[in-house]
């Protein structure tokens, strides 16, 4: 088999992408720092393909973008739009995002937890700050804005509960 014909049919794994395509992925990275209210840089390695495309369905059903991009263009990207420093990025990476500010970090959290060997969060950017992996995790453990809701009820609804039972053991005892 001629040497022309295999570097003209086999895709090599680390070949340069073409000018017109690192552009198109810039503006990719471009809109996504436009519209989204929190990134997530999402190191991966070693994962199926199986597994990667159920986690980008479900990333998906849940409002979540999930692409891959070469750290290059996405320092050129980020870096001065947003307070701090952005953080190291080791290995492959992808970029989670999404308009809602916490839900991107907790879904790279939990596949993370799924995914322990081939997934984790390496830093990200929060409220137009960069994060470090470890300050992403955490704000990945807050809980989600209905949890959250029903923790306030619960906070307002207990002093009342309290009045309730303490008038309710004072009419018994009168009665």
């Amino acid at each position: 088999m001629p040497w022309a014909w295999i570097f003209n049919h086999v895709k090599l794994h680390n070949v340069a992408i073409t000018k017109a395509k690192k552009e198109t992925i810039l503006a990719k990275l471009e809109g996504v720092r436009n519209d989204s209210e929190s990134i997530v840089f999402v190191k991966f390695n070693g994962m199926t393909v199986a597994n990667t495309t159920a986690m980008r369905a479900d990333l998906r059903e849940k409002g979540v973008g999930y692409f891959v991009a070469k750290k290059t263009l996405m320092k050129r990207a980020f870096d001065g739009s947003y307070e701090g420093e952005m953080p190291t990025l080791d290995g492959e990476i992808a970029v989670a995002y999404s308009a809602d500010a916490i839900t991107p970090a907790q879904q790279i959290k939990e596949f993370a937890g799924k995914y322990k060997d081939n997934l984790s969060i390496a830093g990200g950017i929060f409220q137009g700050v960069f994060k470090n992996a470890e300050e992403m995790t955490e704000i990945a453990s807050i809980p989600a804005l209905p949890v959250l809701r029903g923790m306030f009820v619960n906070v307002i609804n207990s002093p009342i509960q309290g009045l309730v039972l303490g008038l309710n053991a004072i009419a018994e005892k009168k009665a």
